[in-house]
């Protein structure tokens, strides 16, 4: 990140003057070591300072003590991919057999929504996050009008990555780039920052995601984009045919560009592999592309509940960590979130864990959790800050009630459903716990 985009050091000191406080649990689940039993983490300011057992945090502590009780006390869960102001849309647009037919239902929803509904959708969207237990969040922002208010309005630690296509607009990829790096320079927050975020291979001119990954790289800022989510992408690229491609080609698209190989040659054509990328769901490889993506560093997002709604083929997760790509979850949207009439849904990454783990059952809820966890963080450049319970990182702490034996704590986590009993965001009280001591919480306003 750029000085004005970059989330605390690790070594900045805290600006608050809040006394010190323990956070006490039943059982510790600081991610990156072992569980622990009768656990505590110390906290002052918006670091924490300790992590250990009850008996050692209690040596040296005179802080404050929260005792949460038959609870996992764990770190926040980080969201790599959302559409917050997407929603309001969900259980609207049903299930289409071809991807292509999806999207041309997605514009025209979107095409009938004005800001406020945008906003107030945007607005939902991060309470639902906050509610179950995640502290940071990627959120596409097709509509990045709603920044700067939206980041207030929210406890939430939010990269917004701005949207860009251009395809159907015909402008160049210069303007378009232009207009995104202006918005972003007069776009300031101490919790919040922003990025770039071409749409999809498909979707944006091959130029604009070449320049588009340089100013990222030149300003360390995060890349994200869709990339491979459907097969259909996947055949264009690859194979030069298929629906998608009949269709762009039919809207006047430059086709030149497909087939050359898989989208993720596409991107490492243009040089838009790096450690900076988010490769956001990426559900059909060919062989190479796990060694080309580990090779340069990128970051690959599963959103497991969209894939489920479209009914992708299985997503590649063992070739992935077999070449050692970080792999780490988002939601993506309530738009695409299978709903029935009478159900009710959320964002949740728990609900994204459990999908997961449903899925790939051999796959251990240890790994699940650090998809969560310590891999997000890796992938938004925030190692050792967020993601895990270890000294010197930010006080980002969620809290879930369980009263089973330890050995399965993991496991109760990745199923965990519905919200959590307390959230604390860089120290501060985003859900606060009956009976904890007196702290500042955020107040969440409203977007005008």
């Amino acid at each position: 990140m750029d000085e004005k985009n970059a989330p605390p050091a690790a070594d900045a000191p805290s600006s608050s003057s809040e006394a010190p406080i323990v956070l006490r649990s039943r059982i510790l689940l600081p991610i990156s070591g072992p569980p622990c039993d009768n656990g505590a983490v110390l906290i002052s300011g918006n670091r924490i300072r300790k992590v250990g057992t009850w008996n050692e945090i209690a040596r040296e502590s005179r802080g404050d003590v929260m005792d949460l009780g038959d609870s996992i006390l764990l770190p926040g869960l980080i969201n790599a991919h959302c559409h917050l102001d997407y929603t309001g849309m969900a259980g609207l647009l049903p299930p289409q057999k071809r991807f292509t037919d999806w999207i041309k239902l997605m514009l025209a929803a979107k095409a009938e929504w004005n800001y406020t509904e945008f906003a107030e959708s945007w607005l939902q969207g991060a309470q639902m996050l906050v509610r179950t237990g995640t502290t940071t969040v990627v959120d596409f922002e097709a509509v990045p009008e709603l920044l700067p208010d939206v980041w207030s309005a929210t406890p939430l630690r939010v990269h917004s990555v701005l949207e860009m296509t251009g395809v159907r607009s015909r402008r160049s990829p210069e303007s378009i780039l232009n207009e995104a790096l202006q918005r972003a320079d007069h776009l300031h927050d101490g919790r919040s920052c922003t990025g770039l975020a071409p749409h999809a291979p498909y979707s944006t001119a091959p130029e604009l995601i070449r320049i588009a990954a340089e100013a990222a790289r030149e300003r360390h800022w995060l890349l994200s984009i869709h990339v491979s989510e459907s097969v259909l992408e996947f055949d264009m690229f690859q194979h030069a045919r298929g629906e998608m491609f009949d269709w762009l080609k039919r809207n006047e698209r430059d086709m030149s560009d497909c087939g050359h190989g898989s989208p993720i040659r596409q991107l490492a054509s243009l040089d838009a592999l790096g450690p900076n990328l988010l490769a956001v769901h990426l559900n059909y490889i060919d062989a190479a592309d796990p060694a080309l993506l580990a090779t340069h560093g990128a970051h690959v997002v599963h959103c497991p509940r969209s894939h489920f709604y479209f009914q992708h083929a299985d997503f590649p997760i063992h070739d992935l960590q077999h070449a050692g790509v970080n792999v780490c979850l988002g939601t993506d949207s309530l738009a695409t979130v299978y709903k029935r009439r009478h159900d009710s849904v959320e964002l949740s990454m728990f609900d994204e864990m459990s999908c997961f783990a449903e899925k790939f059952s051999g796959v251990n809820p240890k790994d699940i959790l650090r998809m969560a966890t310590v891999n997000g963080a890796r992938a938004l450049q925030l190692q050792g800050q967020a993601g895990e319970l270890i000294e010197g990182a930010l006080a980002d702490v969620i809290a879930i009630p369980y009263d089973g034996p330890i050995q399965q704590a993991s496991e109760a986590a990745v199923n965990h459903r519905g919200g959590v009993m307390a959230s604390m965001i860089e120290g501060q009280w985003a859900i606060t716990p009956q009976g904890a001591p007196t702290r500042a919480s955020y107040d969440t306003g409203s977007v005008s």
